[in-house]
């Protein structure tokens, strides 16, 4: 009688996830580096709010090649999951120029894999022509949703700035890359609430040092380099209301 009862509370436990997980309005996949995995919080913390089922694919170490090759091997995502996903959100914030148009190729098939590191702008291009033809693609399957519609699914991506303005060639180059493909941009340097531009009034140093756990230099300056993790936290907490905020403006009713 005790293995019965607990077999149905057991079995009450997954079927109330699975239908919490069902009953979410929407489904966004992340993909990035140190400042996007799960230890940081914003992502987790903004898909709460937005009522969203959060699909974080971000490795601390990786950069958007690696993003491209999970592409390659199928590890982004699975069928199912690209068939409920909403939205694709970037942040692979390397200071790099992801805008360049040299050695782009005019169809994703055209790039030689595996990627490296050579060239991120390439890489870059490569996920997002991806990524928008496998969405496209769903009109040819007959187990889709889409199956058979003009547009197949709709491909939202979004792109990330890094979380303060400190990276001077990254920045500008993701909003070019951003307006040349209409694509959104979540603004966490832009509103983060400090700049690079006026050091801290007590310490007399860069802002961004007072929320960080290590540091990095640009240029011979230093600055902040990881943000302290976790949703406790103080720029956690102001990424996620950024992120959410532009979401809210993106994602369909």
């Amino acid at each position: 009688m005790k293995k019965i009862l607990l077999w149905l509370v057991l079995f009450g436990v997954l079927s109330a996830n699975a239908q919490t997980t069902e009953n979410k309005k929407y489904t966004i996949l992340l993909t990035g580096a140190s400042f996007a995995s799960s230890n940081n919080g914003w992502f987790e913390l903004g898909c709460k709010y937005l009522d969203a089922t959060p699909i974080n694919k971000a490795i601390s170490g990786e950069a958007i090649a690696d993003a491209a090759n999970h592409l390659i091997k199928g590890e982004m995502y699975t069928s199912k999951q690209l068939e409920n996903i909403d939205a694709f959100v970037i942040m692979q914030v390397h200071d790099k120029d992801v805008a360049s148009k040299l050695g782009l190729k005019e169809k994703y098939q055209d790039y030689p894999t595996p990627f490296d590191r050579s060239n991120y702008a390439a890489a870059y291009d490569y996920v997002i022509k991806r990524y928008i033809s496998d969405c496209y693609n769903l009109k040819f399957d007959k187990e889709s949703k889409y199956y058979n519609t003009k547009s197949g699914k709709p491909a939202i991506i979004v792109f990330c700035t890094h979380w303060h303005d400190a990276r001077t060639v990254y920045n500008p180059a993701i909003r070019v890359l951003a307006a040349r493909w209409g694509f959104p941009v979540i603004e966490f340097d832009k509103y983060i609430g400090f700049s690079k531009e006026s050091l801290h009034p007590v310490t007399g140093k860069q802002y961004s040092l007072i929320y960080s756990n290590d540091t990095e230099k640009i240029n011979g300056e230093e600055f902040g380099w990881h943000p302290a993790d976790g949703q406790d936290k103080y720029i956690q907490q102001r990424m996620a209301a950024i992120f959410t905020e532009l979401m809210k403006t993106v994602l369909p009713f």
